[in-house]
């Protein structure tokens, strides 16, 4: 992987935004819009099953989370339209000093990110990068499940 397609894919904090549920580019968007096709008007017979398997009663809202998934808005936090419930000041504070990452800024690790776990967390990525590069980072977090 080269060292451009890690900043596409990785927000400026560090967070992987390619493998996010809201990513419009990601996987799971792709994936959902294509399971969404194939099931086609799957909801008459979902119906029909319902009587044998209670599971299917409840299809109306697999169909409607399904939907969601396959409707990605997000842009990532490089992008337009960003949609991320978390608040990040790394969105904008990337580019007022001049850096991809966080870890890239002289003023890392700062008091402007994140409290708690998630300031751990933060750390951990931010200096996991440092030691391997970005783009390694990016490879390897392409490995495992997002959630």
């Amino acid at each position: 992987m080269e060292y451009h397609e890690a900043v596409a894919r990785l927000a400026p904090c560090g967070l992987d935004c390619s493998r996010c549920a809201d990513f419009r580019d990601g996987e799971i968007r792709a994936l959902s819009a294509r399971l969404k096709e194939l099931l086609g008007n799957y909801q008459r017979l979902a119906a029909m099953k319902a009587a044998g398997r209670p599971e299917f009663a409840h299809y109306g809202q697999f169909a409607a989370i399904l939907d969601s998934f396959a409707a990605a808005p997000c842009s990532g936090c490089r992008g337009d339209n960003v949609t991320c419930p978390l608040d990040c000041t790394a969105k904008t504070c990337h580019k007022d000093n001049g850096v991809d990452f966080c870890f890239q800024c002289g003023e890392y690790p700062c008091d402007k990110q994140f409290e708690g776990k998630l300031r751990d967390r933060w750390r951990s990525i931010n200096d996991r990068m440092r030691e391997i590069g970005a783009a390694a980072y990016c490879e390897e977090q392409g490995k495992l499940p997002r959630y």
